[in-house]
């Protein structure tokens, strides 16, 4: 028998607030995002921006699990988009095709690939491709540990590596432009999926070289120093002058959205892609990426109302032009 004395009687009107918002919040239509660290910034601002337009009555989560994380989730339909920084492989393809996943490939920025050094480093301020090469190959693992190995003008101190871990898009596309092969590279060095833990180690060790988006460059560019690129005609520096006039090679690369066909038939997806769309040009570049021309973002919308599914890449993009966009998703 309950004890009068000691029984506290509920707060009738909370408990029916808490339940009318437990329900609001249950009903609230969900856009589900995971994938790219280096696309994140993009996809992030945007479903910020368009949280706020909405006043909450759409809810955008955004994770991030690497390219190949977010591929391994998108195509298991458990994702309505999936941020990739770079284009969608034939293995991953196959996955989809397996779940019944169809998807709209829309790419939505350029980056430059960004090679960093700590800025105490005075002699690595030009590397050639050559020497990238002979970094980061995987016969080097164990055998190239000392910066004078790479280039005997540089000091006989030991190398202390850092880069993407193997679900991240940004580690495959690098691997494929400096060593010719996807995921072809050395397994001794520092690997996280945020680069974050990248930008700091570089920034704590005088010895250190890494590599990642151009975002966190540009965010962390008093911490670290950008590393000139030389592929044959003297180094390059990554900037919007030089991935739009394509001297910056073979580190420049146009990053993506997917979109998952049968989630374009949620209100809430099309409302969001239609305002991610709208909307690149500003936040591509407040987030220090570089913008495509809006014939790009209005074909990626004319691509998912006419729901043109596939890919124009056929499993590897490298070496494709700012100019070329255009011209290559036309052709889907």
């Amino acid at each position: 028998m309950l004890n009068s004395s000691n029984f506290r009687a509920p707060n009738t009107a909370a408990f029916l607030s808490a339940l009318f918002y437990a329900g609001f919040a249950s009903a609230t239509p969900i856009v589900k995002i995971d994938g790219s660290s280096t696309v994140f910034p993009i996809t992030e601002a945007v479903a910020e921006d368009f949280q706020i337009a909405k006043r909450g009555a759409i809810r955008v989560t955004v994770g991030i699990s690497g390219t190949g994380g977010g591929f391994k989730k998108f195509c298991r339909n458990e994702i309505d988009i999936v941020n990739a920084s770079r284009p969608i492989t034939e293995l991953e393809m196959e996955a989809c095709k397996k779940e019944g996943v169809q998807f709209v490939e829309m790419p939505i920025a350029f980056d430059a690939l960004t090679v960093v050094v700590n800025p105490k480093n005075t002699w690595s301020k030009t590397i050639t491709v050559e020497e990238l090469q002979k970094i980061w190959e995987p016969s080097a693992q164990g055998k190239i540990t000392s910066w004078n190995q790479i280039n005997p003008a540089w000091p006989d101190k030991k190398i202390k590596l850092y880069g993407p871990g193997a679900d991240s898009g940004t580690f495959e596309y690098f691997t494929e432009a400096i060593v010719g092969k996807a995921k072809s590279s050395r397994g001794d060095f520092t690997a996280s999926e945020d680069d974050n833990v990248l930008v700091q180690g570089v920034a704590s060790d005088l010895y250190a070289l890494g590599f990642f988006g151009f975002a966190y460059y540009i965010e962390n560019s008093k911490k670290i120093n950008a590393v000139a690129i030389d592929s044959g005609d003297g180094g390059v520096l990554p900037s919007a002058a030089t991935v739009e006039n394509n001297s910056y090679k073979p580190l420049s690369r146009p990053i993506f959205i997917y979109v998952n066909a049968k989630s374009t038939e949620k209100p809430a997806v099309n409302e969001f892609i239609n305002f991610y769309m709208q909307n690149a040009t500003e936040l591509v570049t407040e987030v220090k990426y570089f913008p495509l021309s809006k014939e790009v973002y209005d074909l990626n919308l004319e691509h998912l109302n006419k729901k043109k599914v596939g890919t124009v890449f056929k499993g590897t993009g490298t070496n494709i032009k700012l100019e070329d966009i255009l011209k290559l998703e036309s052709s889907l």
